[in-house]
């Protein structure tokens, strides 16, 4: 959170002066894509298209998808005691997050062509479709280390052990057992684009946004679980105005 405040600190404030004042750059509409980092996200927390038509001079409206995974906050990855192998203990469901939003895009700060740093105020809202998969881990049935008899299934507290994990399952593993939760989101952000050509953006987004589902989600039983989810997030993004 406090890298999000820095970063908004860093690039905001010099820019105000630099900004405004500067002849616009005009465009219709422009269309970007990217890849998110979150909060309750791993290391590339989803990815995010976006389409914007103009309204007037300084608003725009939008049109966007966004696919995200979604972790519980005690996730932490561990070793197999038997083979080494990563896996998170605890965890029994993946989430993934397809979120469909609406919303404005207010121009607070316009740059001069080929030139400076546009700055949005960005605020949107729309359905959420959660995809609920099992999370397989792959563990010793009889707990004989010396003739080891593996399987692969949805991990259970009732039923695995730590020491007879032996790592996990890849990715997909048990998508077709998915389940469907559905619910809406919340987006507000700045969005800061950067791009020295007319017809093409590059820039970066940050802001936070809130899930919230029609029921808890059990990602770790053993835990506590939600049926909100709040992130703050920063979106790196590229794209296309005409």
């Amino acid at each position: 959170m406090r890298k999000i405040v820095l970063l908004f600190s860093l690039f905001t404030f010099p820019l105000l002066g630099f900004s405004q004042g500067l002849d616009a750059d005009n465009y219709e509409s422009e269309f970007i894509w990217g890849i998110n980092k979150n909060t309750s996200g791993g290391l590339i927390g989803g990815f995010v298209i976006r389409s914007s038509k103009r309204i007037n001079d300084r608003l725009y409206q939008s049109i966007g998808f966004e696919l995200v995974n979604v972790k519980h906050p005690l996730e932490v990855r561990r070793n197999s005691r038997i083979t080494g192998n990563l896996f998170i203990y605890g965890k029994s469901n993946y989430l993934y997050a397809l979120r469909g939003q609406y919303g404005r895009e207010l121009i607070l700060f316009r740059k001069a062509p080929q030139q400076g740093v546009e700055i949005k105020a960005v605020v949107a809202i729309g359905p959420s479709i959660g995809i609920l998969a099992p999370y397989y881990i792959d563990y010793d049935v009889d707990g004989n280390i010396t003739s080891i008899d593996t399987k692969k299934e949805q991990y259970d507290p009732n039923k695995h052990k730590f020491q007879d994990i032996l790592g996990t399952g890849h990715v997909l593993q048990g998508i077709q057992e998915s389940k469907i939760k559905l619910g809406g989101n919340f987006k507000a952000a700045l969005s800061f684009e950067l791009g020295t050509l007319k017809s093409h953006v590059t820039g970066f987004e940050a802001g936070f946004l809130l899930d919230a589902y029609t029921e808890e989600i059990t990602l770790m039983p053993t835990a506590e679980n939600n049926a909100i989810f709040p992130t703050a997030f920063i979106t790196l993004f590229y794209g296309k105005r005409r």
